[in-house]
């Protein structure tokens, strides 16, 4: 493999898209092409340090060595429509959709098999703010990226791709697809959905100003993910239905026997669930403090409930 840099081209220039843009190039890791529906934000990312060169036409390239899919999952086959010339020679196809499934099954239906170039990824990163100009060079520092390699993925693929992640920072693990699909269900979608519909509630009342004017730092915290693309995670649900509903219903299920432990005053269940949740709460501030202090995912210990 060569040891020149290889060059990245990133499809979609929203928050992850453009950060990861951004951290390549602060890092020197490589030299990054940029593209968008948005006809402006390119300019903007050339503009503001986020990638190398700007690509308006995909007919006009010939060969890059890395493809970055960074848009919603739904539009990831007609992306795939256009960029079909380029996959032959790329060395790596992959996306940083929070869905991987989907994403699976529109590559084998555009492309009508999957490359040994593909390699699925997610990375476990985010924030509130959306688009180009929230780039941030240091937003995958110490935070997990999820590779879900198929059978077809080449070893040389994914050990690219592993590289340029880690590269910027992040904690590359690997994980099947579906089990991908079953955890970040239950740790990103439900909470974006709960947190989605709770404002979405408020927001109907009557005294919503009342409300909203008196919100304190716990609404604050537990809302901020509502702030969130509404495309993005249109797309999530609509393409992640059964992990989500599996486990949405599992908390409907909960939530009913705490509606129940109210209305009769039976503080011993309500008790028993708060402090069971404060003790996985704590588990899982330790879990971060020990990754911020350098401990690999790998070397830190299983909660025991």
């Amino acid at each position: 493999m060569s040891t020149s840099k290889p060059s990245v081209l990133i499809i979609g220039l929203g928050l992850i898209g453009a950060s990861f843009g951004k951290a390549l190039k602060a890092t020197e890791s490589a030299r990054v092409l940029g593209a968008d529906q948005q006809v402006e934000v390119p300019k903007i990312a050339l503009d503001s340090g986020v990638i190398d060169e700007v690509v308006d036409q995909f007919s006009n390239l010939e060969q890059v060595d890395v493809i970055v899919l960074a848009v919603p999952v739904k539009a990831i086959g007609a992306v795939l429509k256009q960029i079909k010339h380029l996959i032959p020679r790329a060395k790596v196809l992959t996306d940083v959709g929070s869905v991987k499934g989907a994403v699976v099954k529109q590559v084998e239906a555009e492309l009508g098999a999957i490359p040994s170039c593909f390699v699925p990824g997610h990375p476990i990163a985010g924030a509130e703010k959306s688009g180009v100009k929230a780039a941030n060079p240091h937003l995958f520092e110490k935070h997990l990226h999820i590779l879900t390699p198929l059978e077809q993925s080449s070893a040389d693929a994914i050990a690219l791709i592993s590289k340029l992640w880690t590269a910027v920072g992040a904690d590359v693990v690997t994980m099947p697809v579906d089990r991908h699909d079953e955890v970040l269900a239950a740790t990103s979608h439900l909470p974006h959905l709960l947190a989605f519909s709770l404002v979405d509630t408020l927001a109907r009342e009557s005294d919503n100003r009342e409300i909203f004017r008196y919100a304190a730092g716990g609404f604050r915290d537990f809302t901020r993910i509502a702030a969130s693309d509404p495309t993005m995670w249109h797309d999530v649900f609509l393409t992640n239905q059964d992990a989500t509903l599996k486990i949405l219903r599992k908390f409907q299920s909960d939530l009913a026997l705490l509606e129940q432990a109210i209305e009769s005053s039976d503080g011993d269940v309500l008790k028993t669930v708060f402090h069971r949740s404060k003790s996985a709460r704590d588990y899982f501030t330790q879990v971060l403090e020990q990754r911020e202090n350098g401990v690999a995912f790998s070397a830190i210990t299983d909660y025991t409930p």
